[in-house]
């Protein structure tokens, strides 16, 4: 089994997963009633979705 000759260091370990970031999730506006929202997703707020109000057609199921 390999095992490694020395200690790698904190700097060296940390240099190494600077690239591991999370992004910040993308922010649209809501054709409809302007307020932000996710791309590809129906509004939480009025309930548009491509120009259609989907939450008021969930709600009468």
């Amino acid at each position: 089994m390999a095992v490694p000759k020395q200690k790698n260091s904190k700097s060296r370990g940390r240099k190494r997963r600077t690239h591991q970031k999370v992004a910040a999730p993308t922010i649209t506006t809501c054709p409809e009633c302007q307020e932000a929202k996710l791309p590809h997703a129906a509004c939480p707020e009025c309930g548009a979705y491509r120009g259609l109000n989907v939450k008021a057609v969930a709600e009468e199921e």
